[in-house]
């Protein structure tokens, strides 16, 4: 099958007489800039896991997070399913934007991403809508190839199938065709059903960090999120390469790309630098094959850096937007007239669930979101 032929009607622009009041009139895709911010602001959150804390207490604070960001004027809330990782309770994103929506009521939920390579298509369609009745106009399925854990986790996920990341589109048409119960004749899925399934489905979007997916949602005209906070050399290159595949669709009739950008802010620069040092301490332990919980502020500036591994904090602090909350807004503002995107989703993956809290209200109110 062509990508061509992937392109199939997004319904999602209706809604059902049931569940929370949303403003069906608001275009399924293409987010909302409120207040005087001047593009929309989002929030991709991994239930972070501080040390000296819960996973409980950590998906408590996810909980009073989307409350705060559906308050704030935050356009949407995703989550993102990672496995084998200590730091990161958001293993089943499914799980937990079912809760999210049912302690929110007009606040877009979504999964930043569903891996597709770990789950079988079908399953996905019935989990998502099962979301989409629960939550009716309100859910997006973002979707990524990469496993989101290391290779023994992924086969252990995987087991009983022999597709991985080089299938996903593949995967991809699978799980449409299951969405949208349109199997053409004679295809053994043809009599299968993905239940439920309601008159509306979720949008699709695809996530990456490379051309991959830029070029394959450019094709299929599908919404496009790339990955910025993990992958900054390659983002411009890579929405490049998603608007000069697009190609219109019954979905979107111009490219839509959002980005998603590690961004620290507190009344003190200085206390928001220490933030994103304990949390680039973090990734540097995930780089070094040994994840664990987000460290302190204190843990890590007690923690014995080689040259080598100050510089890659350096680097990797580098594509960061942290400081006190003017600066974060025009940090931000500059990377999205850089890049030309059309949405901003912000990530502060910060030990502490006050600092977690705080962050995304200094960053609201300095973007403008508030008013």
């Amino acid at each position: 099958m062509t990508f061509e032929d992937e392109q199939r009607t997004d319904p999602s622009d209706s809604a059902t007489a049931t569940g929370p009041v949303v403003d069906t009139a608001a275009d399924p895709v293409r987010g909302i800039a409120r207040g005087s911010a001047p593009a929309p602001l989002s929030v991709l959150d991994l239930a972070t896991i501080g040390s000296g804390y819960s996973p409980g207490q950590a998906l408590a604070t996810t909980t009073a997070l989307a409350q705060q960001a559906e308050r704030l004027g935050y356009h949407r809330f995703w989550v993102a399913e990672h496995h084998g990782m200590p730091g990161v309770a958001s293993s089943t994103p499914a799980v937990l934007l079912a809760h999210l929506g049912a302690h929110t009521s007009t606040l877009r939920l979504g999964s930043g991403g569903v891996m597709l390579p770990n789950h079988a298509p079908l399953s996905v369609a019935e989990q998502f809508g099962m979301l989409e009745a629960l939550h009716p106009g309100r859910i997006d399925l973002g979707l990524g190839r990469a496993p989101g854990t290391d290779m023994a986790t992924a086969r252990a996920l995987r087991r009983g199938t022999e597709e991985g990341p080089d299938d996903f589109p593949h995967q991809l048409s699978e799980l449409t065709h299951f969405l949208d119960g349109d199997f053409p004749t004679g295809h053994p899925y043809a009599r299968l059903t993905a239940v439920p399934r309601g008159d509306a489905r979720p949008p699709v979007w695809l996530l990456g960090s490379s051309g991959f997916s830029a070029q394959l949602a450019g094709r299929l005209g599908l919404p496009f999120a790339f990955a910025h906070h993990f992958s900054a050399a390659n983002t411009v290159p890579a929405l490049d390469l998603y608007r000069s595949s697009f190609r219109p669709s019954s979905v979107l009739d111009e490219p839509y790309a959002l980005i998603g950008v590690n961004a620290v802010a507190a009344e003190e620069p200085g206390q928001a630098l220490r933030l994103a040092r304990s949390s680039g301490l973090a990734m540097l332990r995930l780089r070094k094959g040994t994840p664990g919980l987000i460290p302190s502020p204190e843990e890590a500036e007690a923690y014995p850096y080689s040259a080598a591994e100050e510089d890659f904090l350096d680097g990797w602090l580098a594509n960061l937007v942290v400081g006190g909350p003017g600066e974060v807004a025009d940090g931000l503002e500059q990377l999205r007239k850089r890049t030309g995107a059309d949405e901003l989703m912000v990530t502060s993956h910060i030990h502490g669930h006050e600092n977690r809290l705080n962050s995304y209200r200094l960053i609201a109110e300095a973007y403008g979101l508030t008013g």
